[in-house]
């Protein structure tokens, strides 16, 4: 497997340029969040990643997690990376500098989070989760349990998992059956079993914080039922030093497609009477507190789509360029040699649309943490609506056509490689399989699909889709007018592609009243429509912005091409992100048009066969 590079140009430029980080700088939360600060956090967590994180990735993988009567035992070498990765804070990085974090961006965070998760899922998933779990807490917990356990947690000395599923209680919560009897002191006994708990136990961190979802006595049933408790692997004194065991433990670990040296946990709640517990927001507010957690995850999972595709191409692109194989059309080698495998244009075509679908989404993601900045640091009430609107919308794209596209590309990666992809020793086969979990958790791809076109579209009685795809009109717009060849023909695929996300959006707003069933069936097309677009635009606004640049030193986008230079600014960096964008036009936003059918198509193709026989 080849080295993990972090892409710190390409996240320097989009930070600039679609999450305008300077605009945040602007704000008084965000002084001292400026490019220049931004940039170097960045080569400083590159270097760490790459060298501390990214070697653990494939022997993590090969040996696994050691298990013995609820004792789990990580894969050598994890234990000081996760001590060092604390160390350094960049666990705490985005987090509240009340509790201790450094008080950056989320948008600079998630850059962050990209490094990490690409260098390793299986190890960067243990603060994805105390991340969303730090979330519900500071949205939702009293200041006692603040002060008690968000200081440790954001420092990642204690880590926090999400405790929502059942063996009986998947994507329908409500069903759970986790019971929460009231002591005198206020606290709670939890009693249940939960599943598929992500680093539910582990020897990493000093302490696990759950957050568990469970029902008190006489509780409504269904979800309105449901209240959140934050139980303590281990129990906090006073004085804050850890005090006994709590009635919990890890029953067993799931053997997993992927992610092998992250434990997955059957967790069992109170075999000896109770696991003390203590409840987070109000009884009965568990769902809105969990959504507080599920939608942090959700962008975070969305951005394991991106990850592993940017490892995936990474490994591919220098698979490509080492191997030689036949002679590429229009060559001339001498007798016996061959050309290496990336000047065949096929090659090309996979490498180029792993990249250009890679770039999409690092721009839809960072779009996505930017807005969730502003929507909480903006002075003018008018733009934090809008930035929560757009972070509404932004959501289920990022998850769910984001991590659909990791299963693609990196299975993409394995093609690259030929019959090599499918040998388990060049390690092409682990992204793939790592990704495959993304579009099931945290809300199935499914789900995504359905809360876009059931709970998103409406917004503002549809008015706030209307607005994003005008904004998309108006990019298309602008690079009509433009001389360029590139950008005229971004400007006609980004139209196209407006109208088409504009024809679909319309087609489910009249449907969604009277033919709820032919809107689910028509949910997950209008989701990936969304994805392609919305990825289209910023890309074009990418190129925008990159020509741009290049008219400000004089440069066409020809001459760039063999111009010297380097980083963001780079004349070869810059012609590069029009040639992407280019691509990602031609290749893949002008098959938006083609979805529309399967949109509006309805569901009644769907129910032809009975199914008894199926």
């Amino acid at each position: 497997m080849s080295e993990y590079s972090a892409p710190v140009d390409d996240m320097l430029f989009v930070l600039e340029h679609i999450a305008e980080l300077d605009g945040l700088a602007a704000h008084e939360q965000f002084a001292h969040a400026d490019l220049e600060t931004a940039g170097a956090l960045l080569d400083e967590a590159g270097r760490f990643m790459s060298s501390e994180v990214a070697p653990l990735n494939v022997p993590g993988d090969q040996q696994g997690l050691g298990f013995d009567e609820g004792v789990i035992t990580h894969p050598d070498g994890f234990g000081e990376a996760y001590r060092k990765f604390v160390g350094a804070g960049w666990n705490g990085m985005a987090f509240d500098p009340d509790f201790g974090g450094g008080g950056m961006p989320w948008c600079v965070g998630l850059a962050v989070q990209e490094m990490l998760t690409s260098a390793s899922m299986a190890f960067s998933l243990c603060p994805l989760l105390t991340q969303g779990a730090i979330d519900a807490l500071l949205h939702h917990a009293d200041e006692t349990l603040q002060q008690t356990y968000l200081p440790k947690m954001i420092s990642g000395e204690w880590s926090g998992t999400m405790n929502l599923t059942e063996p009986h209680a998947g994507s329908d919560v409500g069903a759970l059956t986790s019971r929460a009897e009231p002591r005198p002191d206020g606290s709670y006994l939890i009693t249940g079993t939960k599943i598929f708990i992500t680093y539910g136990e582990h020897e990493l961190a000093d302490n696990i914080i759950h957050l568990v979802l469970a029902r008190t006595p006489d509780s409504p049933p269904g979800t309105r039922g449901i209240s959140l408790f934050l139980v303590p692997k281990f129990l906090v004194n006073p004085d804050g030093s850890l005090g006994e065991r709590n009635d919990l433990r890890a029953v067993s670990t799931e053997h997993k497609i992927g992610i092998h040296a992250s434990p997955t946990c059957v967790m069992s709640y109170g075999d000896n009477g109770g696991a003390v517990g203590y409840m987070v927001g109000p009884e009965h507010g568990g769902m809105r507190a969990m959504f507080t957690m599920m939608n942090n995850a959700r962008l975070s999972v969305g951005l394991q789509g991106l990850s592993l595709t940017e490892r995936a191409y990474q490994q591919a692109r220098d698979y490509a360029v080492e191997r030689k194989q036949g002679r590429a059309i229009g060559t001339e080698l001498p007798p016996g040699q061959s050309s290496p495998i990336v000047d065949h244009a096929d090659v090309r075509r996979m490498l180029m649309t792993m990249r250009a679908n890679a770039e999409a989404m690092r721009c839809v993601m960072y779009l996505n943490a930017a807005a969730i900045d502003e929507s909480l640091s903006a002075a003018d009430p008018d733009e934090r609506a809008q930035a929560d609107e757009l972070v509404a919308l932004l959501t289920p794209i990022s998850k769910g056509w984001g991590t659909d596209l990791g299963v693609e590309m990196t299975s993409l990666g394995v093609q690259v490689h030929g019959g090599m992809g499918y040998v388990e020793e060049t390690g092409a086969a682990q992204h793939w399989r790592d990704s495959r979990i993304a579009p099931i958790y945290e809300g199935t791809n499914g789900i995504q699909a359905a809360d876009l076109a059931f709970r998103k579209l409406p917004l503002d009685g549809g008015k706030a889709m209307a607005r994003l795809i005008g904004q998309i009109g108006e990019t298309a717009a602008e690079l009509a007018a433009s001389d360029d060849a590139d950008l005229k023909a971004i400007s006609a695929s980004l139209s196209a592609g407006a109208e088409a996300f504009g024809n679909a959006a319309m087609w489910l707003g009249t449907q969604l009243a009277s033919a709820p069933n032919d809107v689910a069936a028509g949910s997950t097309p209008f989701m990936r429509l969304a994805g392609v677009v919305v990825g289209g635009w910023l890309l074009a606004r990418s190129a925008q912005a990159a020509a741009n640049l290049l008219a400000e030193q004089g440069l066409s986008v020809a001459e760039a091409r063999d111009a010297g230079g380097s980083g963001p600014s780079g004349p070869q960096f810059l012609a590069d992100k029009i040639a992407t964008a280019h691509f990602y036009a031609t290749q893949i936003l002008s098959g938006a048009a083609g979805l529309v059918p399967a949109v509006t198509g309805g569901a009644d193709q769907f129910y032809a066969i009975p199914a008894d026989r199926l």
